[in-house]
């Protein structure tokens, strides 16, 4: 997220024959790297579906990515899950091997 000491630069990309100005304070590379893959997402969407107008396109492409995030999150959550179950049986494990220290 952009912090208002970080100084911004201006990143101009062309989505969906689209030119766009954007504002960021990060790596402009990573702009113009998301805004080609928003570009090639919107223009698949556009081959498979046929003749569709843009806002139709860009909609079906925020689903799209919706979804997207949607499983990472899920997927995230699992390898949470797995590791704090993990960790908790490590635990105890360790708490069976060592001897436990007494306190000072």
């Amino acid at each position: 997220m952009d912090t208002p000491d970080t100084e911004k630069q201006v990143v101009r990309v062309t989505i969906f024959n689209q030119t766009y100005s954007i504002s960021t304070s990060g790596d402009p590379r990573d702009t113009e790297q998301l805004a080609q893959e928003i570009d090639e997402l919107m223009a698949a969407i556009a081959r498979r579906a046929g003749n569709l107008d843009t806002t139709r396109t860009a909609v079906l492409a925020c689903l799209h990515l919706a979804d997207r995030l949607r499983r990472r999150e899920q997927e995230l959550d699992a390898l949470k899950q797995c590791v704090s179950h993990k960790s908790r049986d490590f635990a105890e494990l360790l708490d069976r091997v060592l001897p436990e220290q007494p306190t000072k």
